[in-house]
């Protein structure tokens, strides 16, 4: 590939740095030297980096990073990094430009760690347990705004969201003067979307076993006695262990 001014050059290192639209990206030869600058839309980054000899290229470890660096992977040897060890390397004033230099510079030091690149399986099983775990904030947000609707008319609860299911269907059926018509066609509205989550969440528990099961590595924790959820889990975050390459 030729260089901006037309002469031929050699990118030894890639650095990219993943913005929200627009990447910024900095190759340099063997001696460091900067012999490329480019500033490429998602579209662009791939069909770039096909046009390039395998070379080594680096990124920071941020959202998409683990796609783009999959797809990266077509000749190239691509490592991830953390931000905060980038961080050091970035000069003068911080913008992309100099993101990218910096993460050039950081990817080709031999004492660096770097992040193994997650698959797709791995990315799959991760975005499972986030949404499961987004479902029980939203159901503990959910339960303690109802009970406390509930306490503010008298009405005292116990802890737990098994005792508030129990507790709204009562008030539910059998007249009481501390809760009004209005207040009830609310937590009515509110105990749906209680059961709604509560549905959500036993498929997702019966998910996961199913998935560390099938799995090899997670199989191997459950055989010896650690829960399916745990073991999915810690099959989920081996792709992000730093290693030194």
């Amino acid at each position: 590939m030729k260089s901006e001014g037309g002469s031929e050059m050699k990118v030894t290192i890639l650095g990219i740095d993943l913005a929200k639209n627009v990447f910024s990206v900095r190759g340099v030869d063997g001696r460091g030297k900067t012999v490329l600058h480019r500033e490429l839309r998602g579209r662009q980054l791939l069909p770039f980096m096909r046009q390039l000899q395998p070379c080594l290229v680096g990124m920071e470890a941020c959202g998409g990073a683990h796609y783009w660096a999959r797809g990266g992977q077509i000749g190239h040897e691509v490592r991830l990094m953390s931000p905060q060890f980038v961080r050091p390397y970035v000069k003068s004033n911080k913008n992309d430009a100099k993101d990218a230099e910096a993460i050039c510079e950081a990817v080709g030091r031999p004492s660096m760690r770097f992040i193994a690149i997650k698959n797709q399986l791995q990315q799959d099983m991760m975005a499972l347990h986030r949404v499961r775990s987004l479902l029980i904030r939203e159901r503990t947000a959910l339960t303690n705004e109802m009970r406390g609707l509930l306490t503010e008319c008298g009405v005292i609860t116990a802890l737990g969201a098994s005792a508030l299911r129990r507790l709204v269907p009562t008030i539910m059926a059998q007249p009481d003067d501390r809760v009004s018509g209005l207040l009830r066609e609310i937590l009515s509205e509110m105990n749906e979307r209680l059961r709604r989550f509560e549905e959500r969440l036993k498929h997702y528990d019966l998910r996961i076993p199913e998935l560390a099961r099938a799995d090899e590595r997670a199989g191997r924790l459950v055989a010896v006695g650690v829960g399916p959820l745990t073991a999915h889990r810690a099959y989920r975050s081996s792709g992000l262990r730093p290693t030194v390459l």
